[in-house]
């Protein structure tokens, strides 16, 4: 359902946040976990378990679909890729029968169709699955050959299972270390505030910042965010049967105007259509991309109508455009809501009104016109309201 989707906890940026020069926008690709998740049974399973065809076909659908072109330009592996022991050097493997081409020519396949190459470790005993963790064996991950640099990946999950709420944060930082001292820059997503729920009083949201470039987010106080440091609020499950259509588009919605990586988890390979449309709609992309990397607030509550709105170009002197997303929370009935664009806080005479998923232009609208709309049972109406130059 909608509801548990899109509680989603936001979190605090400073603007001291990590600057390692990657993730200037939100990334945008594509993971396998809520899709494939940890299935390992390749003779049962053999087109839906983890191994490197999976990932293989996956990157093809991106490029002969058009998302590559469209800003998707990544793919990740998650959790179950390894060997359930190191190897005599202590270092990590992936498990030789699903990946028998090693993960340095897997990444070097990624490359070779235009797109980078995430993977997934965990800095505890174990991970999440029971694979091999990183704790006591961060620095080996980056020594010499057969390690994440080695393989020439790109971006790096960091998980936190297995290990104590009072080591968290100088474990996550330790792999901040490990990742400045090697030339090959990778961007570092972690899960760090997930792993201190229990423990809010131990999250510092500014030490957090000042570490990961995507912190995985379970707290609603985000306030500030940048390029280079952007609130997770984890993966997109559209077309993955568990969303209508209409809340398909309420979490495209949402992730946009939040400025939220676009991370896809679905099958690619059966995508339908109408998910497709959804994923690849230009427009939503754009709002989050924008340069200016601004995050949503909510504007506007009255019963499950919620409201947000988003700073993006263009930009006359201290004024920016706005992208508007009216959402309806109740699944089952209708909205029908009347507002201006000044109550949103657009002031101008003259403004270009668009409706993002409809591709209906409304031409230039007085900022205290009414706007009458019907928003169906769990969808959003996505609207961008450009200044326009030279009124």
């Amino acid at each position: 359902m909608l509801r548990p989707v899109l509680t989603i906890f936001l979190l605090f940026l400073r603007n001291d946040a990590l600057e390692n020069g990657l993730a200037r926008t939100p990334p945008m690709g594509w993971m396998s976990w809520a899709a494939f998740f940890c299935e390992v049974d390749c003779q049962k399973h053999p087109h839906d378990c983890i191994n490197e065809r999976l990932y293989v076909t996956q990157a093809d659908q991106i490029v002969s679909d058009g998302f590559r072109e469209a800003g998707y330009t990544s793919i990740h592996i998650d959790d179950c890729w390894m060997e359930m022991q190191r190897t005599a050097l202590d270092r990590l493997a992936a498990n030789r029968s699903r990946f028998p081409s090693g993960i340095k020519n897997l990444a070097k396949m990624m490359h070779q169709r235009g797109l980078q190459l995430g993977i997934y470790e965990d800095y505890g005993t174990l991970t999440c699955a029971g694979y091999p963790g990183s704790k006591g064996y961060v620095e080996l991950i980056f020594a010499s050959t057969g390690t994440f640099s080695d393989w020439d990946v790109d971006y790096l999950k960091f998980d936190g299972c297995y290990c104590n709420i009072s080591e968290v944060a100088a474990g996550f930082k330790s792999m901040r270390y490990a990742l400045e001292k090697v030339q090959k820059k990778m961007i570092y997503s972690c899960e760090w505030p997930l792993y201190l729920k229990q423990a809010p009083e131990m999250i510092h949201y500014d030490e957090i910042a000042e570490n990961c470039n995507l912190p995985k987010i379970r707290r609603e106080i985000a306030k500030v965010q940048k390029p280079g440091a952007w609130n997770d609020p984890d993966m997109l499950v559209i077309g993955n049967g568990n969303l209508t259509v209409e809340q398909c588009r309420s979490q495209m919605s949402i992730w946009c105007i939040w400025s939220a990586p676009l991370i896809m988890s679905t099958d690619l390979r059966i995508l339908k259509p109408e998910y497709r449309e959804i994923l690849l709609n230009k427009k939503a992309i754009a709002v989050d991309q924008d340069p200016m990397g601004k995050f949503g607030k909510r504007v506007y509550k009255e019963g499950d109508l919620n409201i947000f709105s988003k700073p993006i170009q263009p930009i006359e002197g201290e004024k920016t455009s706005l992208a508007l997303a009216l959402l309806n929370r109740n699944p089952d009935s209708p909205i029908d809501h009347t507002f201006t664009l000044s109550s949103l806080g657009l002031h101008e005479p003259v403004k270009l009104y668009r409706n993002s998923w409809s591709n209906t232009e409304f031409g230039k609208v007085n900022p205290d016109a009414s706007i009458k709309v019907t928003i169906h049972p769990g969808d959003t109406l996505f609207f961008t309201a450009k200044l326009l130059s030279g009124q």
